[in-house]
């Protein structure tokens, strides 16, 4: 049993939500998202609040339950103010630029790697801080998440790339003798 599906969540205002044919639409003042929802989960919408409950006692369905109302509030806080991560590049050489549409990574390998933004997203860098925005809470973790598989950070020197709320336990390395 989902404790945060249990509560009904409360529509912010300026905030249009509708529910038709299996597909959830939030719209806001930041833009319009819009998912794909399972059968499993009954979605009500009234008085200003969205209620969810499973259609049955399946397992799947009381997986989906907690996860469609994590999946809404995440729109429903996106289309209001935009999501944000930020990423840490520590290293000597190590830098990121945004060029066009592209961002540019220089991370200690022989050669720079170059990756497309995607369209709803918005990314700025500065020094050693790159910021990843947008409305879409998954698209902006997935983006983050693989830029920092480039280069995870490493244990000794911490040189890598790294969420900034992200703490990296280091180890000591070889002692003199």
């Amino acid at each position: 049993m989902s404790r945060i599906a249990k509560k009904p969540i409360v529509i912010p205002a300026k905030t249009e939500v509708s529910f038709s044919g299996g597909i959830f639409t939030v719209k806001g003042p930041l833009g319009t998202l819009s998912k794909v929802m399972k059968p499993h989960i009954k979605i009500l919408i009234e008085n200003g609040t969205i209620t969810l409950t499973p259609t049955n006692q399946s397992l799947q369905a009381k997986a989906l339950w907690g996860t469609y109302a994590a999946h809404i509030k995440n729109m429903l806080a996106g289309v209001n103010k935009a999501n944000e991560r930020k990423l840490i590049i520590e290293g000597i050489g190590y830098k990121a630029d945004v060029k066009g549409k592209d961002i540019v990574l220089a991370l200690g390998f022989s050669h720079t790697i170059t990756m497309p933004i995607p369209a709803d997203l918005k990314v700025i860098s500065e020094k050693n801080t790159v910021t990843i925005s947008g409305n879409d809470l998954e698209k902006v973790s997935q983006f983050a998440a693989v830029i920092r598989a480039l280069k995870k950070p490493e244990p000794y020197l911490g040189k890598g790339v790294r969420y900034s709320d992200e703490v990296i336990r280091r180890k000591q390395g070889k002692k003199a003798a």
